[in-house]
């Protein structure tokens, strides 16, 4: 029989089949870790949940105890320290089950984005993944998922088709268009404060194999090659979406951009390579000769396009000369400056889509180190807008919605956490 576990003569989770960590502990000093260097988490305890259960009674434990609560998969997302709480840990919920005839995948909370491609990859079919495979998938998609087929699919939000969500009071809810709808509509890019997912399950789509990787040229070239973009990106279809990279390359980099400050243009086109070379030209011939070109066509599976660590995120609907200018100076201090295509199926949502907001974005920026001043010179040209799993503090969610979208968020929240339960990281206050 499963004993207590005890956390200074107050915080017990009896019956808890998963391993139960204390300060102190090595699990403990491992599993506490958020990917965000700023957050130093100390909870009063981590816990590994292998089942609904064993969520409700950590969430119960929390309530009775009056404590914060927090569950993290990766730790990718985690913005804020659940200090003193009950943090709990879903990785061993890693379930992935794959329906081909119906193109729908069901996860559990700690699956993996490579899991789910590995998983779907036999049958033909790709998932809105994110940029890497070590990438949790419920934390992601609940923050709107902006991937690299996200041009042509939209979201990964935008995908989900059905949810489990454990509730503030400890109900197990199912939420879809049929079933607490203003639930569902709010998990489809509104983040994770509304409850805890339990099951995830979203559309697949037909995407077996891509034309993608990186090509590097000199960085000489770099305001060329952003001035010769910005044109470029009118006419680009939906199925390539492609990035721009201002980058110094570390050492362990292929010996021909070793150690260099490069422009690297990042791409993933769904379709067959000739097509993707034809389109890609202009771009080529702006930046100059590649010192190095990695692109080629693969299967999705294995496809990781890696992503910025962000430091600094605006949104542009355009980007004039100054931006540019501005751009290129900060990377002469930053290690990686990136500027990303949007549009496409994101900016032409369903009636019945989520709170994913600032849809009609045409171009992020993503920096990777904090450069002095870069915020008050892009600030008059940027949309004022961010987004969710971009977003590293907690102060600003609401900049990651529309107005109207916001407003409805909050009164979602009065209506399914009316005590504020969920108050760790984004939540809608």
């Amino acid at each position: 029989m499963s004993q207590p576990y005890t956390i200074q003569d107050e915080i017990t989770l009896p019956g808890f089949a998963g391993a139960v960590h204390l300060p102190g502990e090595a699990g403990y000093e491992e599993l506490r870790r958020s990917l965000n260097p700023r957050v130093d988490a100390h909870p009063a305890l981590v816990a590994e949940a292998y089942g609904v259960a064993d969520l409700r009674g950590a969430l119960l434990a929390a309530r009775q105890h009056g404590v914060p609560f927090a569950v993290q998969a990766t730790g990718h997302g985690t913005h804020e320290a659940c200090d003193g709480g009950v943090l709990v840990r879903t990785s061993p919920m890693a379930s992935v089950l794959v329906d081909p005839d119906r193109r729908i995948a069901r996860v559990g909370p700690g699956a993996l984005w490579g899991e789910v491609v590995a998983a779907v990859a036999p049958f033909g079919l790709a998932p809105l993944s994110g940029s890497s495979p070590s990438v949790g998938v419920t934390g992601y998609t609940l923050g709107g998922g902006l991937g690299w087929l996200a041009r042509k699919h939209g979201f990964a939000a935008d995908s989900v088709v059905r949810a489990e969500v454990l509730l503030a009071d400890g109900r197990h809810v199912v939420a879809s268009a049929d079933s607490h709808p203003e639930l569902f509509w709010t998990l489809r890019g509104g983040g994770g404060g509304f409850g805890v997912v339990t099951s995830l399950e979203f559309r697949l789509h037909p995407v077996e194999r891509v034309f993608s990787g990186f090509a590097y040229f000199p960085i000489e070239a770099a305001a060329e090659t952003l001035t010769a973009y910005r044109s470029w990106i009118e006419d680009a279809p939906d199925e390539i979406s492609t990035a721009v990279v201002l980058r110094r390359m570390p050492e362990d980099a292929p010996e021909a951009v070793r150690g260099r400050h490069v422009v690297m243009v990042k791409v993933v086109h769904a379709g067959e390579a000739e097509e993707a070379r034809r389109l890609l030209a202009p771009l080529w011939r702006a930046a100059g000769p590649a010192l190095l070109d990695e692109t080629r066509s693969s299967t999705y599976a294995a496809t990781s396009m890696g992503g910025t660590p962000n430091r600094h995120m605006d949104m542009f609907e355009s980007v004039p000369d100054e931006v540019i200018g501005t751009l290129v100076r900060a990377a002469e201090h930053a290690q990686t400056v990136e500027i990303r295509h949007w549009g496409g199926a994101m900016a032409r949502p369903g009636q019945d889509a989520g709170p994913v907001s600032h849809r009609g974005t045409k171009l992020s920026v993503i920096v990777d180190t904090v450069v002095p001043g870069l915020a008050e010179e892009l600030r008059p040209y940027a949309n004022g807008g961010t987004f969710l799993n971009f977003l590293a503090d907690p102060a600003r969610t609401a900049a990651a919605y529309t107005t109207g979208d916001f407003r409805r968020l909050r009164e979602v929240k009065r209506a399914y956490d009316p005590d504020g339960f969920f108050r760790v990281g984004h939540v809608t206050r």
